[in-house]
């Protein structure tokens, strides 16, 4: 039998974005990323959210209709989801730590409770409580989500506040800021990774346990979380997001990936991220 992923409180679990036209973004990142799809919510609701699938593994959810602002426009966005194991326990501990309530907690079926909150540097947050669902089940394989970074305009501020709601710790090494839930890498080992502290043995102290990267805001860029997807082929993947009408914000290159910004056509941006790591990996 093969072993369900599961996520301890603290650890980054799902992410799922917005759109205006679901069936579009549906199209759009089934020929981007080979996505397919299950309805999860019955029709004639006002509200549709589809979970897309690699092989039959859930990697995250599209829905719609989107939030609309102020202006009446339609914002589209990557969000991602936090692990907890009571939501309206989390939101109080969000609120004494300087956060806020957008969404208190609420049922998604009979697949957990969802909440959403701001931390106090205004970046959206979303709780999940796990019932049935308990978010991504595949993840780091080409066409899956990689991870999440925090970009925050307060490193030493969000780092205070995610640590006193979510446990996490942060390591500085030197050219970027990891972070990490303690005793996460454990947990991977003994359910579904069982070879990766073997795996890691050249990774940097405590790489195991991490969930993701904390970084500081760019002048004019708003505190926001970003979502990586993996994939084999970067510049494939450019080509074929262009094709299909998204835009490539930026591109970068390091001795572990070749990166690419992109912007799909409904407004929602994300990385695409092709692993080469050295020969010694």
């Amino acid at each position: 039998m093969t072993e369900i992923r599961t996520y301890p409180p603290g650890v980054t679990s799902w992410v799922d974005a917005e759109y205006g036209d679901v069936d579009a973004a549906l199209e759009f990142y089934r020929e981007l990323f080979g996505w397919q799809y299950v309805e999860a919510t019955p029709p004639g609701l006002p509200y549709r959210y589809v979970i897309a699938r690699l092989d039959g593994a859930d990697v995250g959810g599209i829905g719609g209709p989107a939030t609309v602002d102020t202006t009446g426009s339609i914002i589209s966005t990557w969000n991602t989801y936090i692990a907890v194991a009571d939501a309206a326990a989390s939101v109080e501990q969000v609120v004494r730590a300087g956060g806020s309530v957008v969404h208190p907690p609420q049922g998604a079926g009979d697949g957990g409770i969802s909440a959403t909150v701001h931390d106090p540097q205004g970046v959206t947050v979303r709780l999940w409580q796990a019932r049935d669902r308990a978010g991504a089940q595949v993840t780091n394989v080409p066409g899956a989500w990689n991870f999440s970074d925090l970009h925050t305009s307060d490193p030493v501020a969000a780092t205070a506040f995610y640590s006193d709601v979510f446990g996490w710790r942060t390591t500085d090494l030197g050219f970027a800021t990891m972070i990490t839930v303690p005793g996460y890498g454990e947990h991977l080992a003994s359910t579904v990774d069982p070879d990766i502290h073997r795996r890691q043995q050249s990774a940097p102290p405590g790489f195991a346990d991490s969930i993701g990267w904390l970084a500081q805001t760019d002048e004019g860029e708003i505190p926001h979380w970003h979502v990586t997807f993996a994939v084999a082929d970067r510049d494939a993947t450019t080509a074929t997001a262009q094709r299909l009408g998204a835009a490539v914000v930026s591109t970068a290159t390091d001795d572990w990936t070749h990166t690419a910004v992109i912007r799909d056509p409904q407004g929602a941006v994300f990385t695409a991220s092709q692993f080469t790591p050295p020969d010694a990996w």
